[in-house]
């Protein structure tokens, strides 16, 4: 059966705990900062004018991936990518992300939402700077939620777990993907470039 309302959603789960509402802050608390400070990595969700939905992951080392300037204010570094500014299209007509941060062997994340601009002020981006390098842009993000997701998620899927991993062999190279999906591509140049790219461009 299809659900197409809220009401019918309710009624197949139980109610949530109490204080899975009362653990939303409207703000960066000392915890959620201190989160931030250790974290290397997120994921960053956006949406197109159209409503469709996009998430992009964001990596960086800890202290650098995500700037505190106050308890409501979150600055992300944008760092050299594939340069389709994805995420950043979807910002200028759709102001909203949604971010989850992880911190590698914990199971809880840390997400937070809220309303984002693109700026590119000098004196904003200085304290982003990584190997002397500045960021092009920053994306702004003025808090509206922050709270702690539980360990489930990852629980389930023990992604720190060293007896999880996945041998790399057992999935095609980069290149190799691109070269099965873009008529002409060529799979070792692919992945030359990638890994030129890795060593070279990453700020």
């Amino acid at each position: 059966m299809a659900i197409d309302s809220v009401a019918k959603l309710r009624a197949v789960y139980r109610p949530p705990r109490a204080r899975s509402g009362l653990k939303v802050l409207d703000h960066l608390d000392v915890h959620c900062r201190n989160f931030l400070a250790l974290s290397p990595l997120c994921v960053i969700s956006s949406s197109r004018a159209d409503g469709r939905a996009d998430a992009s992951p964001r990596g960086d080392l800890p202290g650098s991936l995500a700037h505190v300037l106050d308890d409501r204010t979150l600055l992300l570094p944008d760092r050299p990518g594939n340069r389709q500014l994805d995420t950043l299209s979807n910002l200028v007509e759709r102001p909203y992300v949604g971010l989850v941060f992880f911190v590698p062997g914990w199971n809880e994340t840390l997400r937070v939402n809220g309303r984002a601009e693109i700026d590119t002020d000098p004196e904003l981006l200085a304290p982003l700077a990584s190997r002397g390098k500045l960021p092009i842009a920053a994306i702004k993000v003025t808090v509206e939620e922050a709270y702690l997701h539980c360990a489930k998620a990852l629980v389930r899927a023990r992604i720190w777990e060293p007896e999880a991993r996945v041998e790399r062999s057992r999935f095609p190279t980069y290149g190799q993907v691109l070269a099965d999906q873009i008529a002409g591509a060529d799979a070792a140049e692919i992945d030359a470039d990638s890994a030129q790219s890795a060593r070279t461009d990453l700020y």
